[in-house]
């Protein structure tokens, strides 16, 4: 069963839509005050659930990167019969999702909000045990309580997987396969301060995608959740102005 306030949301606007990945363990809740933000410019905008979220972590422990890219598929897929373009916008794994997304599919802009490429040392990645012993283990999820948010945002998982971190980083290795087919312009969004995606992610997608209109915009005093921690607001305008970009030179 999924959580109240968990679901996916469609944001009915104009012609062109925008399909929003939420991360690892997140909701699709975590993007919805971005998407206000874009339909109120105009974009109709579809926030996808990926498959084993806004349930509970054992549903999360049975799913495959290769489900959660289907989620991600589909969400393509429905916003593709309501909208004439797509451009995708994914937080953290949920950018590394956008960005496969673009290389299979016709997609008119790709935003990447902290995808992480290489884990921050902080997060102990080196600990994780091996795939074969990870079955069934389970690590506490702490997170502070954040302002101004949707309420299920303050609820999201309290334990996380081990299986579900490995499944994340072949998410990554997929995605290291695929970046040089990524063409279409892209906006690479981190924060300098991010102790979970390190930032030298956001150098290595910009180094390795094939995109000719291409940038980093580099945040200095935010986190790891940069749709949702204060100062949101500053990152909303940036994607909103990149996105309204692509619009301007149709």
């Amino acid at each position: 069963m999924i959580l109240p306030g968990a679901e996916p949301f469609l944001l009915p606007g104009g012609p062109e839509g925008v399909l929003l990945i939420h991360g690892f363990t997140g909701l699709p809740a975590e993007l919805l005050l971005m998407g206000k933000y874009l339909q109120e410019r105009g974009f109709t905008v579809l926030g996808v659930r990926l498959a084993g979220h806004g349930t509970t972590a054992e549903d999360m422990s049975h799913m495959t990167d290769e489900d959660w890219m289907d989620s991600v598929r589909d969400g393509y897929a429905v916003l593709a019969g309501c909208t004439e373009s797509i451009s995708v916008v994914g937080h953290s794994m949920g950018g590394l999702f956008a960005l496969l997304l673009a290389a299979e599919e016709q997609v008119s802009r790709i935003v990447t909000l902290a995808a992480p490429i290489v884990i921050a040392k902080e997060r102990g990645i080196q600990f994780l045990p091996p795939r074969e012993i990870s079955e069934g283990l389970f690590v506490p999820k702490a997170r502070r309580k954040i302002k101004g948010v949707p309420p299920v945002v303050n609820h999201t998982y309290r334990k996380m997987p081990l299986i579900s971190v490995h499944e994340m980083l072949d998410a990554i290795e997929t995605v290291k396969v695929h970046l040089s087919e990524v063409r279409v312009p892209a906006l690479i969004v981190h924060s300098r301060q991010d102790h979970t995606a390190a930032p030298e992610s956001a150098e290595y997608i910009y180094e390795h995608i094939s995109s000719e209109e291409k940038e980093i915009y580099w945040l200095e005093d935010m986190g790891h959740l940069l749709p949702i921690e204060e100062g949101r607001e500053l990152v909303f305008e940036r994607v909103a102005a990149f996105l309204q970009k692509g619009l301007q030179e149709t």
